[in-house]
C-alpha cells in the first residue's frame, strides 16, 4: 500500500492578504465549476468515434467487430471547469471475437449478446513483471443455435498472442483525427482484449481494509463485476526483447478508474484537474496515455489521487480546506515517490508505475516538486490558470483583471467572471448541443453509416441526450435517401431494414417501391422527424434562442410544389425571426440541401470550390432560419407571381437581416444577396 503520510495540517503560514486570495481561488473554483452535463463537445466527440470506428475498420465478417469503450478524461471527470481539462479523446476497443480468462479458469458457458458465435479464448498467465502478463490460446467457444450457450474446443498450451498477429491489426494506437471549429482533436484508440472476469494479479484490492470506507462496498462490487482488460504493451525492461516485447500485454483497469474517479466528490475532482494542469504548465507530465511509462504521467497523478482518497478521511478534504494547501501536499507526496524510484500501483500489489531505468530524471523531478509551495501555486492560479479562464469572457470583464494588484480587485475581478459564467449555463448548453448537430452531420457525410456504425452512434447519442437520437434517425433518413437516388436500394437495404426496427415501418412495404417513391419517402419521414427535433429544441432552449419548428416542413412543402404552404410558414417564420437577437441554424451538407432547389445548392457549392476553407468552418456551411424564411418566401412569392408590393416589403426585410447578420457569415450574406438580386430583376422586368 502506498504512503500518503499522517499530516493532517495543510495550510503553510501566509500574510492575511495572501489568505484572502487563496480563499478567492477557492470561492472562484467552486462557483465556475460545474457539474458535468450528459452532452459535452467532447462527449460527442467521443460518441461520433464510435461510430467512424465501425466504418474505417469493417470487419471481414458482419457479425464480428471491435466494442468501443471511452475512457479518460471524457468518460472520468464529472465537472466541467472552466479552464479545458480534456485533451486527446481516449478509447479502448477489445474485438469481440477474443477473450480472456484468468488461468485455471473454466471456459464461460455464456457471454454477453456484443460477442460473436466464435470466440478465441486466452489464458491469462503471469510474467515476472507484476501487472504484465502473456495471452496463451486456451479454447475455441462456438454459440449453440438452439439455447444461445456456447461449448469450448481445448487447445494445448503454448500457443501465445503475440502483437504481430493479424497481419498488423494490433498496432498500439489507431491514429484517427476529427476537425472541429476548435481545430483537430485526436483520439488515442487502443486495442485490446477483454475479461469479463476480475484478475487473480489484484485479488488484494477488493478485500483490502479500508479505513475511512472510500470506495464503499457497493462501489468495490461494482468495480469487480465489471473485471478488466489487456493491452498490449510491454513492460520498459522487456520492449526491445525481441519476443516478449511482442507478446507481453499490461493489465489494464480502465472501466474500474472510471468507477472510482465518478465517484468521488466535485473537490477532489477539482484537485485532480489543478495537479493535471499544473504538472502540465510546469512541464513535468507529459502525454495522457497511462502507460506507466516515463518520469510523470497523468496515470501517476492519477494513481496518487486514488491513494489519497482511500487513504484520506472525507474531512480532511472538506474541513477548512484549501485548494492549493491540498495541492502542495499531494505534490510532495509525489516528490518522496519520484525520490524513492516507486509509484505503488493502485490495484496490483508490487508493481511499481515508475521505469527502473530513469531513475535520473525521476531524482531531479522530485527535487523540483519538493521545493513547490503553496505561495507558488497562488502566484500560479492568478498568473496563468486564471487568464486561461477568462480568455472565453467578454471585454468588459477582461478589463477588470487589467489591475488585479489588490485582492480587493482581485475579487471584484473573479466576480464578474462567475457571474457570467453563471448566466450563461443555458447558452452553453445550446452550443454544445448545435455543436452535436454539426459533428454527427460531418461523421454521417464524411464516413457515410453500415448497420454496425447505425447501432454504435445510436446508443451512444441516446446516452448523451433524447433530442439527438431524434435528429439521428432524421439524419440517417436522408443520407439514405440520398445515396439510394444515387447508387439505388439494393446496397441500403439492411440500414432501411435497421431504420424499420427503430421506426416501426413495413420493410416488405418498402421493399415494394420504386426508388423515387422510396426517396420521397425516406424524405417525408426525414422532415417530420426534423420538426419534433426542433420542438424539443425550442422547449428546452427557447429561453436563449428564438427557434422557429417548421423550417424543415417549409423546406419540404417548397420541394414537393405546395409554394401557397410553404409561403405561409416561410412569412411568419421571417417575422418571428426578424429582429430576434439569437437563432438557430440549417446545415448545408449534402443531406439537407437536397431538399433545396438548384439555385442555393449551386451558390454553395460555389462558396466552397472558391474557397476550401470553409468546409472547415461550420458558420460557413450552414445558414440562419431567418435566411432560409427568407429565402422561400421571395422563392414562392416569385413562382406564385406577388404584386411588387409585396416583394418590396420582402426587400425591406432582407435589408434589415443583411445589417443584422455578421459580415463573417459568408452564406447568410451571400444567400441574402442573391435573394434580393432575384426579386430586382423580377421587379425591372
Amino acid at each position: 500500500m502506498a504512503t500518503i503520510g499522517n499530516r493532517t495540517s495543510l495550510a503553510m503560514e501566509m500574510s492575511e492578504e495572501e489568505r484572502k486570495v487563496d480563499d478567492i481561488i477557492k470561492k472562484f473554483l467552486l462557483n465556475t465549476t460545474r457539474l458535468r452535463p450528459r452532452l459535452t463537445r467532447h462527449k460527442v466527440r467521443a460518441a461520433v468515434f464510435c461510430g467512424i470506428a465501425a466504418t474505417v475498420h469493417p470487419p471481414k465478417d458482419e457479425e464480428a467487430g471491435r466494442i468501443p469503450l471511452i475512457t479518460g478524461s471524457v468518460a472520468e471527470f464529472n465537472i466541467e471547469p472552466m479552464h479545458e481539462c480534456f485533451g486527446d479523446i481516449d478509447m479502448m476497443h477489445h474485438e469481440n471475437t477474443r477473450l480472456a480468462i484468468p488461468r485455471g479458469h473454466s471456459p464461460p458457458t455464456e457471454l454477453p449478446d456484443e460477442f460473436h458465435n466464435y470466440v478465441q479464448v486466452f489464458e491469462i498467465i503471469d510474467s515476472h513483471f507484476p501487472g504484465y502478463v502473456y495471452l496463451g490460446l486456451r479454447y475455441i467457444l462456438t454459440q449453440c443455435s438452439d439455447d444461445n450457450t456456447y461449448n469450448a474446443v481445448e487447445y494445448d498450451r503454448g500457443n501465445y498472442f503475440t502483437y504481430s498477429e493479424g497481419n498488423g491489426e494490433w498496432e498500439k494506437h489507431g491514429p484517427a483525427v476529427l476537425t472541429s471549429e476548435e481545430g483537430e482533436i485526436s483520439v488515442d484508440s487502443v486495442l485490446c482484449v477483454r475479461c469479463l472476469l476480475w484478475p487473480p494479479q489484484a485479488a488484494d484490492w477488493p478485500a483490502r481494509h479500508r479505513d475511512y470506507e472510500w470506495p464503499d462496498s457497493a462501489t468495490v462490487n461494482r468495480v469487480v463485476s465489471n473485471g478488466c482488460d489487456l493491452v498490449c504493451v510491454a513492460h520498459p525492461m522487456c520492449r526491445q526483447h525481441e519476443w516478449e516485447g511482442k507478446a507481453q500485454w499490461r493489465l489494464s483497469f480502465s472501466r474500474a478508474e472510471i468507477v472510482l474517479i465518478n465517484s468521488w466528490m466535485p473537490l477532489q475532482q477539482i484537485v485532480y484537474h489543478l495537479l493535471r494542469v499544473f504538472l502540465k504548465t510546469a512541464g513535468l507530465t507529459e502525454s495522457a496515455d497511462n502507460s506507466g511509462s516515463g518520469t510523470l504521467s497523468n496515470y501517476h497523478i492519477k494513481t496518487l489521487m486514488l491513494w489519497a482518497c482511500e487513504l484520506k478521511p472525507r474531512s480532511w478534504w472538506t474541513d477548512n480546506f484549501s485548494f492549493t494547501a491540498i495541492c502542495t501536499y499531494l505534490l510532495h507526496i509525489l516528490s518522496q515517490w519520484l525520490n524513492e524510484g516507486y509509484c505503488q500501483h493502485y490495484f496490483i500489489t508490487g508493481c511499481n508505475l515508475f521505469d527502473p531505468n530513469d531513475r535520473a530524471n525521476q531524482i531531479l523531478d522530485a527535487e523540483q516538486l519538493s521545493k513547490i509551495d503553496q505561495e507558488q501555486l497562488i502566484k500560479w492560479f492568478v498568473g496563468s490558470y486564471l487568464q486561461k479562464c477568462c480568455q472565453q469572457c467578454p471585454l468588459t470583464v477582461l478589463r477588470l483583471f487589467g489591475d488585479i494588484s489588490t485582492s480587493e480587485k482581485l475579487w471584484t475581478a473573479t466576480s464578474a467572471v462567475v457571474h457570467w459564467r453563471q448566466s450563461n449555463v443555458k447558452r452553453d448548453s445550446l452550443y454544445a448541443f448545435e455543436f452535436a448537430q454539426v459533428i454527427v452531420l460531418t461523421a454521417i457525410f464524411i464516413a457515410s453509416v453500415s448497420v454496425r456504425s447505425y447501432f454504435m452512434l445510436m446508443k451512444e447519442l441516446t446516452k448523451l441526450d433524447s433530442g439527438l437520437r431524434v435528429y439521428f434517425i432524421s439524419v440517417i433518413c436522408l443520407h439514405v435517401a440520398r445515396k439510394i437516388s444515387i447508387e439505388g436500394s439494393d446496397k441500403w437495404m439492411k440500414v432501411l431494414d435497421v431504420l424499420c426496427g427503430d421506426l416501426d415501418w413495413n420493410i416488405s412495404l418498402l421493399k415494394t417501391k420504386n426508388t423515387s417513391e422510396l426517396v420521397d419517402f425516406l424524405q417525408k419521414s426525414a422532415v417530420e422527424h426534423l420538426t419534433t427535433f426542433r420542438q424539443l429544441q425550442a422547449r428546452d432552449f427557447g429561453s436563449v434562442a428564438t427557434i422557429v419548428t417548421t423550417d424543415f416542413e417549409a423546406m419540404y412543402a417548397f420541394k414537393r410544389g405546395d409554394y401557397q404552404h410553404c409561403l405561409q410558414l416561410s412569412t411568419q417564420n421571417v417575422r418571428t425571426l426578424l429582429y430576434a437577437d439569437s437563432m438557430t441554424a440549417v446545415l448545408l451538407f449534402p443531406e439537407f440541401l437536397q431538399l433545396l432547389n438548384d439555385d442555393i445548392v449551386s451558390l454553395t457549392a460555389l462558396t466552397l470550390i472558391v474557397n476550401p476553407e470553409c468546409r472547415e468552418e461550420s458558420r460557413n456551411t450552414n445558414i440562419s432560419q431567418l435566411t432560409l424564411s427568407l429565402y422561400l418566401m421571395s422563392q414562392c412569392q416569385l413562382k406564385l407571381r406577388h404584386p411588387v408590393t409585396s416583394l418590396a416589403q420582402t426587400l425591406d426585410y432582407i435589408e434589415v437581416a443583411q445589417r443584422r447578420r455578421p459580415l463573417e457569415d459568408t452564406q447568410d450574406q451571400l444567400t441574402l444577396k442573391l435573394v434580393q438580386q432575384k426579386i430586382l430583376t423580377h421587379i425591372r422586368r
